[in-house]
């Protein structure tokens, strides 16, 4: 396995076991798209779409990426955007060090980009906020998965999606200035990790 070690292990602490019916039949439409690229032997692209593009679609993209390594998932490059752009938010910058992800900022703009390692012989994922069509992301032949019912009721049609999927996260930012900060962020961060390790642990091989 050529994760960075301490992901590695937090990936293989994650237990999936717990999950409910109602939520293992949410990530079910995701875990049939990705299975039918696979057996097609397509490219698989998803693009996380949140409103902002500043928490919950980053930490899914780039957990959704990993452990698709993690389970050595070939031909799959996740994205993540919204129906508008911000910056990713820096206590999900600082959750993703705490996991063990290298992270080098470039830029000390607004809206700066963050180059996230997460593996030895893998180019980092280049993490900023952006929307959903920019030129970063793919123009055709993608699943949208919506992360926010936000961005769900107010972006019905996303450009050259194939499938839209919704997977809800309540938004970490309710802990935003409280002492709970840094607790809720790393608690959506195992929920989104731990449900993309039970969809990439059900893919056909």
């Amino acid at each position: 396995m050529k994760l960075l070690k301490p992901i590695q292990e937090f990936i293989d602490e994650l237990v999936t076991a717990n999950l409910s019916e109602e939520r293992k039949t949410v990530l079910q439409p995701l875990i049939d798209y990705i299975n039918s690229k696979k057996k097609e032997e397509k490219p698989i692209q998803l693009n996380f779409i949140c409103t902002h593009n500043s928490r919950r679609s980053h930490l899914a993209q780039i957990w959704a990426q990993t452990i698709a390594e993690y389970f050595g998932i070939k031909n799959i490059a996740c994205y993540s955007g919204g129906t508008e752009a911000t910056a990713v938010y820096t206590m999900v910058v600082e959750t993703l060090k705490n996991t063990g992800f290298e992270v080098t900022k470039e830029g000390d703009n607004k809206n700066p980009i963050y180059s996230i390692k997460y593996a030895l012989e893998k180019s980092p994922i280049i993490a900023f906020s952006k929307k959903y069509d920019d030129e970063a992301n793919p123009a055709a032949d993608f699943a949208a998965i919506m992360t926010c019912s936000q961005a769900d009721e107010g972006c019905p049609f996303v450009a050259g999606s194939e499938k839209r999927i919704s997977i809800m996260y309540e938004d970490p930012k309710i802990s935003d200035g409280t002492p709970q900060q840094k607790e809720v962020y790393l608690e959506r961060s195992i929920q989104i990790a731990t449900e993309m390790k039970f969809v990439f642990s059900q893919i056909n091989s």
